[in-house]
């Protein structure tokens, strides 16, 4: 059975008028249920993450600023939420879901997390609504309990994962594959151990072209026996903050071909969902619900 974790913590309350669709995260499993792609048994709750496995990533000095909310008034500023107990709760919980996802897809071929693809987390910092890096969390776990020997992590969104490629970037058992806006956030880059740069304006042949031909190569280079896919939606024309001009049909042609290649090569694969900020919430839920609906054709 194909296992999602999901808590209500997910969505967390913002001030009126923020930015980020926290919404989504209650209406992503509502539709899939609503519809009849998953069944409430699909889903699960996770657990907050202990401490001993934060620092497996996290710096000492930074989590525990986190924790006992005394991040500085411009740290909190460049997470871009209003810090408090139960958001600290909600990323731990993510970040716990991320590592059982991780358990679940070796039994099943895959597994999701509803929120996570928290990637703009490094060792030190958090910024752009990413507290701690889930999946950053969940490859070192595997490594560290000789779950995983190569673990290739694949970043869809239309951000960098510079937390992810900073955290990584002395691992050579981590391979970090990003495709993202050349000109978007964010500004300082880090280097990943493959990175697709991409224009303004891009659209769909040209999009899934390089994913065919860049997907191949960290495939070659990492020859994981582990994958994370984070599956942001934020690539959509439709996105206030993604600068691409993907149609919705070839966001999920991208979620196919990365599928179909975990399938195809018997990885397991565990998907966090990662950004999305179109105008309409609807879009934002629809793209993030295609990625369920392939997975359950593909692999249920």
């Amino acid at each position: 059975m194909i296992k999602i974790a999901w808590h209500p913590i997910y969505a967390h309350p913002l001030p009126e008028g923020h930015r980020f669709p926290m919404l989504k995260y209650e209406l992503i499993p509502e539709q899939l249920l609503h519809e009849g792609t998953i069944e409430h048994q699909n889903l699960f709750s996770p657990e907050p993450l202990s401490d001993e496995i934060v620092l497996l990533t996290h710096q000492k000095a930074y989590w525990e600023q986190l924790r006992d909310l005394t991040l500085s008034a411009k740290d909190q500023r460049r997470i871009g939420f209003p810090l408090d107990a139960q958001l600290v709760e909600r990323e731990l919980r993510i970040a716990q879901g991320t590592i059982d996802g991780a358990y679940f897809a070796m039994e099943n071929g895959i597994a999701f997390n509803v929120a996570g693809g928290t990637h703009h987390a490094g060792s030190n910092w958090g910024e752009g609504f990413c507290l701690l890096n889930d999946q950053a969390i969940a490859a070192n776990y595997l490594l560290n309990n000789n779950l995983a020997q190569r673990i290739l992590i694949i970043d869809l969104d239309v951000h960098q994962g510079n937390g992810t490629a900073e955290i990584f970037q002395h691992e050579p058992r981590v391979f970090t594959f990003s495709m993202h806006g050349d000109k978007n956030f964010p500004f300082r880059k880090e280097i990943s151990s493959l990175d697709v740069p991409l224009d303004d304006g891009l659209q769909d042949e040209a999009y899934l072209s390089l994913l065919n031909i860049n997907l191949k190569k960290a495939f070659e280079r990492s020859k994981p026996d582990f994958v994370f896919y984070l599956s942001g939606v934020d690539v959509l024309s439709t996105d206030k903050l993604g600068k691409l001009s993907l149609s919705k049909a070839a966001c999920k042609e991208r979620d196919r071909i990365v599928l179909q290649a975990c399938k195809n090569k018997n990885l397991p694969l565990q998907v966090s969902m990662g950004g999305g900020y179109s105008t309409e919430i609807k879009d934002i839920v629809d793209a993030h619900c295609n990625t369920y609906r392939l997975a359950f054709d593909l692999f249920a």
